[in-house]
C-alpha cells in the first residue's frame, strides 16, 4: 500500500508516521526470529550474555535471518518506503538492540539539507511513555527551519547532558509526542527526527530497517563516506551474506549501489579491529 497523501503530509510536516497493528499477524513469527538472531550471536553484545547494564547492538541485523531479510520486500514496508523515496530507493542497512534505561534526545544524522532518509522500527514489547516508547518532537527534522535548528542544538545529546542547563528541565519533560507500541506496529520516522525514550526496562527488543533516496552520481563520494562508518561496527561489506543471498531481483535493486560502492569497507573495518576493543554499540 502506498501512503495517501494525508500521510504524505504528516510526515513531511511533523516527521513520523505511526502504524498501529501493521504486522500484528506476524508478532509472534518477528519476535522468535528476533531471538533466534540473538541466540546465534551468543545472546548480547560482541558474542557475550547481555549483562542487563549497557545496550547491546547488532549490525547488521535482519541481514542475518533469511524471513526477516524479507520483511524489506514487503509491500507494507516496500510501499511505504517507495511512496517517500521513490522506486529506486536504497536499503541502507539494520541494526538489533537489547536496550537498557533511558536514551537521551538525539537525531540519526545532522542537521542540513540532504537526500531524505528513514527509519522503521520494531518494539518487541509493550512500551508505553514511562516504560521505553519512542518519543519524537515533531518539527524537528525540518533542516532550514529556526525551531528545528534550536532543538537540534540544545536536545542533540545521545547521553543527556545539557537540557536542564539550557531549558531548566529533564529530558523526560522535553515538550514531545510518545508512540506507545504493542508488538506488530510498526513506526517509520525522518532520520533527523529528533527522539529519545524514557524507563524502559533493561532487555527492551526492538530493531530497525532504514532506507534513502537512491544516491545521484555526483554524489557518490558522499555515500561511500556514508558506508565507511559501517567500520565501527567491524563489518566488511554493506550488507550482511544472507541478505545478499537471499535476494531476488527486485531486492537487489534496493542492494546494488550500496553493494557498487563498499569496496573501501573491510580495510576499514580491520583497522577498527586493530583500534576497538568491541564494536559500537550506537
Amino acid at each position: 500500500m502506498r501512503l495517501t497523501s494525508q500521510q504524505l503530509r504528516f510526515f513531511h510536516t511533523f516527521g513520523f508516521l505511526a502504524f498501529p497493528g501493521h504486522f500484528a499477524d506476524e508478532a509472534d513469527a518477528i519476535t522468535r526470529a528476533f531471538e533466534d538472531v540473538w541466540a546465534a550471536h551468543g545472546g548480547g553484545h560482541h558474542g557475550d550474555i547481555h549483562d542487563h547494564q549497557n545496550r547491546s547492538a547488532l549490525v547488521p541485523f535482519v541481514d542475518e535471518h533469511a524471513y526477516l531479510s524479507a520483511l524489506i520486500d514487503d509491500p507494507r514496508i516496500d510501499r511505504p518506503i517507495a511512496t517517500l523515496l521513490g522506486d529506486d530507493y536504497n536499503y541502507s542497512g539494520s541494526d538489533g538492540n537489547l536496550y537498557v534505561g533511558d536514551t537521551n534526545w538525539h537525531s540519526d544524522g545532522q542537521l542540513k539539507p540532504r537526500r531524505l532518509s528513514i527509519k522503521v522500527a520494531f518494539y518487541l514489547d509493550p512500551v508505553a511513555s514511562d516504560t521505553g516508547c519512542l518519543r519524537v518532537i515533531p518539527g524537528s527534522q525540518h533542516a532550514m527551519d529556526d525551531f528545528a535548528q534550536a532543538v537540534h542544538a540544545g536536545a542533540h545529546d545521545y547521553y543527556g547532558a545539557h537540557t536542564e542547563g539550557l531549558w531548566g528541565t529533564s529530558g523526560q519533560d522535553i515538550p514531545a509526542v510518545a508512540l506507545e507500541t504493542e508488538p506488530g506496529d510498526m513506526l517509520l520516522f525522518d532520520h533527523l527526527t529528533e527522539h529519545a525514550s524514557f524507563g524502559g526496562t533493561k532487555r527492551r527488543r526492538m530493531f530497525t530497517l532504514n532506507f534513502e533516496a537512491l544516491c545521484p552520481d555526483d554524489e557518490l563520494d558522499d555515500l561511500r563516506e556514508s558506508i565507511a562508518h559501517l567500520s565501527r561496527f567491524w563489518v566488511s561489506r554493506a550488507y550482511g551474506d544472507v541478505m545478499i543471498q537471499t535476494a531476488g531481483p527486485e531486492r537487489m535493486r534496493h542492494l546494488e549501489q550500496r553493494l557498487a560502492n563498499d569496496s573501501h569497507l573491510a580495510a576499514l573495518t580491520d583497522r577498527a579491529r586493530a583500534e576497538m576493543d568491541e564494536p559500537s554499540r550506537a
